[in-house]
């Protein structure tokens, strides 16, 4: 089949189910992974011709994007501020706000660092899931030493994959963080994007997220939607060290909610961040320095 035919075959087999954008964004994605062809060339080469058995598998890719699968768990795998991470149905998709808060949390280690920092910077991210948050920010710091928590051993084994495919050492530990009395040391920042969907929030989850993406880390309680928030603020409390910073990504709803439950644990410059959207995504918040 030519190549120009397949497209629109592709095109025409999706057009109910998903915008055109994304279904070229899809197309051009099977491109590459499948017949290692860039944009450019689909476009410069339309009489391309794709073997019999490589149609049979697009195929029978085409049928599962039509039953709304995320092509990141088709192809078992995607991409996260400009790194490769494997994925599967154990592990959320990382999404680009986990990305904004990594940039924060890559600007506030420099900072900290550009103060004659001699020691290692001890860092734990709680809720790793593909181990995208500390396997990203060991790739692009010098002198960290890097934790990462998840409840979830089928997780936790894709997280050490990543680790190894980007060529990082990141610490994994099985933890259920709402069991956990104290965490295995002191830190200077600890991060954690934990499930904070509440269950009332459902309504507002594309399909494809609820039929496909584990629940065990969207989702909440609706009377008790900071359940996660409050005992890692409590954690961070005791095992903080001076001046340590504790980075959340946040519902966007629940950013007044967030910034008073830690005001009233003592924490102090508080900072809520929106992302690209518009939305309050993100919060850092330090511990008071010590009265000397």
């Amino acid at each position: 089949m030519k190549l120009k035919e397949f497209k629109l075959f592709f095109s025409e087999s999706l057009s109910e189910s998903y915008p055109k954008t994304e279904v070229d964004s899809f197309f051009f994605i099977l491109m590459e992974e499948k017949l290692r062809l860039q944009r450019i060339d689909t476009v410069l080469n339309p009489d391309f011709l794709i073997d019999a058995a490589t149609v049979v598998a697009l195929k029978i890719i085409l049928e599962r994007l039509q039953k709304e699968e995320p092509i990141q768990y088709i192809l078992g795998k995607t991409e996260f501020y400009g790194l490769p991470f494997l994925v599967d149905k154990n592990t959320l998709i990382p999404r680009p706000e986990t990305e904004e808060l990594v940039e924060w949390i890559l600007s506030e280690i420099e900072e900290i660092q550009g103060e004659n920092q001699k020691t290692p910077l001890a860092i734990l991210d709680i809720g790793t899931g593909t181990g995208c948050i500390p396997v990203t920010l060991a790739k692009n710091t010098v002198n960290t030493v890097i934790t990462a928590i998840d409840i979830s051993a089928t997780a936790l084994r894709i997280a050490k994959k990543n680790a190894v495919l980007n060529a990082v050492p990141v610490n994994f530990i099985r933890q259920d963080i709402l069991k956990t009395t104290q965490l295995p040391q002191k830190y200077d920042v600890i991060v954690s994007n934990p499930p904070y969907v509440r269950e009332l929030e459902k309504v507002e989850i594309s399909a494809n997220v609820l039929a496909n993406e584990p629940h065990l880390a969207l989702f909440v309680p609706d009377k008790n939607p900071l359940l996660f928030y409050n005992k890692i603020a409590d954690l961070a409390k005791q095992q903080l060290n001076e001046s340590g910073i504790l980075f959340f990504e946040i519902n966007q709803y629940l950013g007044k909610e967030t910034v008073k439950m830690l005001e009233e644990k003592g924490f102090q410059n508080i900072q809520l961040k929106k992302d690209l959207f518009g939305n309050d995504r993100m919060l850092l918040c330090r511990l008071p320095k010590l009265a000397l």
